[in-house]
């Protein structure tokens, strides 16, 4: 038994110093055992710093530096000579004066297809809905397609760019960032090529982002740093398990990539002090009959945590990768994440298509199960039925950005939306009207409900109904901030053409008791008088305010009337009476419209604030339960729709009032007693709380709060919800439902 300790930071070997002879380029191929024709090579980089001449990096460097660092790399990456020495002249018919043919003359027609494969993409810069961009995109793609050297060109290019870009103005570094991110670092992961595709995010995450890098990096090498013991204590306890277990296994540790880090972050929507899978140890073992055996050892030494396993061994992601990853407990209940896989495994999660290709005099060969091949060669096909590139460039797209779906209308124009998206958004995406009378929808040829997920690939086809309208339901079905936009735009426009007449009904009862009208009062000096006071356009805003509950109709009144006319006082209503003699003690913060003062109630399943919009439900012998409109169990209550009757909150605003709250944390000393101080400094109550933990060091807190309304619970919320260790705070709402998330 053998397992041997190293540890691996997980960046690549830097470049040296100074690469200003083709000596390290050379050294480099005959480390990992190319085959080097000296004098060759000599020739083709002789070749190539005679063509750049005087020519000078933005930086001020010899032109030439850089395609001898492109070489280097490619070296590095195990590509053979030809494959460096088309680096090596990459750059040669864009930048100077020769052609494809003579190329070809001096050093052959493969070096000269090559070459000129990379450079059709050299001459533009990319740029998205281009038509000559994409069709210079779509060149590179098909000369990949029949030889990978040319995309790994091109990708190795761009890495070193992206190394050298601080030479270049910070608009055009930017622009090349979201570009790399956009294409050549997907482009990288889906021939599986890991190494290039950390480099590429990292670097365009510096530069687009170069505050949230550097405050991610601090804090990461703090952590680094703060855990060297814990992480030397894991590894050696690693090789006992092994020791133990009589297998062998190199055991490695390795730094996930800073992007990687940064999107898992913004993901999960937690800090980087409650990031704990940052680093990945790795256990590389002869043969995938150890793999499992490993499992069994790590799994009998650490406490597994469910759900976090993934056997890409049995089946491999997409591009090939395979390895065991299991997440289990620690000693001090921090989890980390172990991976296991073969030497071979290995070299495949790094290079990538690079591990399983390889170049003999001159010809690529590939085996049947190449993912990286079978990949391009799709795209090769595709385009012979695609003569449009931007069409071509969107079905490229479908396989580079998975996490994106992609849909066709009937006329065939593509369109993109996130995951989860529905035919609702579907038809928002397209018109807004489309989307108002959406009655149903025809995915792919079958009727499907509004509310299924739309898959890549799927035509979606709207179905209208000119007397179907948006419901507030309906806000839960999409999943785009347009058609949610949309939605609530309109749900508030009928909203407050409805207070108006609501308003307008009320206003005009009211004034009826004292035998006057709002046609006339609408005509008198104090109408305009309580319009400018309210700040208000017209008489339409001032019914919308009392439709809404913003005014009460009692307080218009006597704004309108003069003292005499308000002599005349109206009898209180025979409901009012009924009430008072049957059930005393109103709660005075909400009114029942149009009912004066009769009994209403804040129902204890919702517990509703003043600011919550309200809904009232007549009940048999209690008055009026007053819930909040998003309550779950408002639906069911309104099965008799004529017992909702409109409530709204008085003005005033003095009192308390209790609602609950589940708070998500790490179950960490002193958590309990952060809470409790981030209440009290808002002036919030604590009446009652329960605290649950589970084993995987994460506690559920839950708590009844008095406050004073929903700014003020909402200023509460946000208060917990910056506290370090606080996943989660949200309102809970004790019929069947919780609402408003605020972390």
């Amino acid at each position: 038994m053998n397992a041997k300790t190293t540890s691996r930071s997980g960046e690549p070997p830097a470049l040296p110093p100074d690469i200003s002879t083709l000596d390290e380029v050379v050294r480099r191929l005959e480390y990992h055992g190319r085959e080097v024709d000296g004098p060759w090579l000599g020739e083709i980089y002789g070749y190539a710093r005679e063509q750049h001449g005087t020519q000078t990096r933005r930086s001020g460097e010899p032109y030439i530096t850089h395609p001898l660092a492109v070489a280097y790399l490619l070296a590095d990456l195990k590509f053979d000579q030809t494959c460096v020495a088309v680096a090596l002249l990459h750059d040669v018919l864009e930048d100077t004066g020769v052609s494809k043919q003579g190329l070809a003359d001096r050093f052959g027609t493969e070096i000269a297809e090559l070459v000129d494969g990379v450079s059709k993409i050299g001459r533009h810069e990319y740029v998205r809905r281009d038509d000559a961009q994409a069709e210079t995109f779509r060149k590179l793609i098909l000369a990949s397609a029949r030889d990978l050297r040319v995309i790994m060109v091109k990708l190795v290019d761009r890495w070193h760019n992206m190394l050298t870009l601080s030479a270049m103005r910070k608009e055009s570094q930017r622009r090349i960032s979201r570009e790399t991110l956009e294409i050549y670092s997907p482009i990288a992961h889906r021939l599986g090529i890991s190494r290039v595709k950390r480099e590429l995010e990292d670097l365009a995450f510096y530069h687009l982002y170069p505050h949230q890098f550097d405050e991610l990096q601090a804090k990461v090498s703090e952590k680094i740093e703060a855990g060297k013991q814990a992480r030397d204590v894991i590894s050696v306890e690693l090789g006992k398990a092994l020791e133990g277990a009589d297998l062998d296994g190199e055991i490695s540790h390795r730094i996930k990539g800073y992007y990687s880090i940064y999107q898992k972050l913004r993901r999960q929507g937690v800090d980087i002090s409650e990031l704990y899978d940052y680093l990945a140890f790795r256990i590389i073992v002869p043969e995938v009959r150890d793999c499992y055996a490993v499992l069994g050892a790590v799994h009998q030494s650490w406490r597994p945590i469910p759900g976090k396993f993934k056997d890409y061994i049995a089946v491999p992601k997409p591009n090939l990768y395979q390895s065991l990853h299991t997440t289990v407990v620690g000693e001090h209940g921090e989890p980390f994440e172990v991976q296991i896989r073969t030497r071979e495994m290995d070299a495949v999660a790094e290079e990538g298509i690079a591990a399983h290709w390889r170049y003999k005099e001159g010809r690529l060969e590939a085996t049947s199960t190449d993912a990286g091949i079978v990949w391009l060669r799709q795209l090769l096909e595709w385009q012979q039925d695609v003569s449009d590139p931007r069409a071509f460039l969107q079905t490229l797209k479908i396989d580079l950005y998975p996490e994106e779906v992609y849909v066709f209308t009937p006329k065939g124009e593509i369109l993109s939306f996130p995951r989860g998206a529905t035919p609702l958004d579907f038809a928002y995406r397209v018109h807004t009207e489309l989307g108002h009378h959406c009655s149903g929808a025809r995915v792919s040829g079958r009727l499907v409900p509004l509310r299924t997920p739309l898959q890549s690939g799927d035509i979606v086809e709207i179905l209208t109904n000119p007397n179907r309208r948006p419901s507030r339901d309906w806000l839960k079905i999409v999943a785009t901030p347009r058609a949610k936009s949309k939605i609530r735009h309109w749900l508030n426009t009928q909203q407050k053409e409805r207070a108006i007449e609501i308003g307008r009904t009320l206003i005009e009862k009211e004034l009826r008791r004292y035998k006057q009208s709002l046609r006339r009062v609408s005509e008198t000096p104090e109408f305009g008088q309580l319009l400018e006071s309210e700040g208000l356009d017209g008489e339409d805003e001032l019914l919308a305010r009392v439709g809404f509950g913003k005014l009460g109709v009692q307080h218009v009144a006597q704004r309108l009337l003069t003292e005499q006319q308000l002599e005349r006082e109206s009898r209180p209503s025979r409901i009012r009476k009924v009430v008072d003699r049957l059930l005393p003690g109103n709660d005075d913060s909400v009114v029942v419209r149009g009912q004066g003062d009769l009994l209403a109630y804040l129902a204890k399943c919702c517990s509703p604030l003043p600011g919550d919009e309200i809904i009232g439900y007549v009940t048999r012998g209690r008055g009026v339960s007053v819930h909040a409109a998003e309550c779950p169990n408002v639906r069911n209550l309104l099965y008799h729709p004529e017992r909702e009757i409109e409530v709204a909150w008085a003005r005033k605003d003095e009192g308390m009032y209790e609602i609950g709250l589940i708070i998500e944390c790490a179950d960490t000393p002193g958590m309990l007693a952060r809470l409790t101080e981030a209440i009290s400094k808002n002036e919030g109550n604590i009446r009652q709380f329960e605290a649950t933990t589970s084993e995987t060091g994460r506690a559920e807190i839950a708590m009844r709060v008095e406050v004073h309304n929903r700014r003020h619970l909402e200023r509460v919320q946000r208060s917990l919800a910056g506290l370090r260790g606080v996943h989660d705070v949200r309102r809970r709402m004790e019929g069947g439902g919780e609402r408003e998330h605020a972390s």
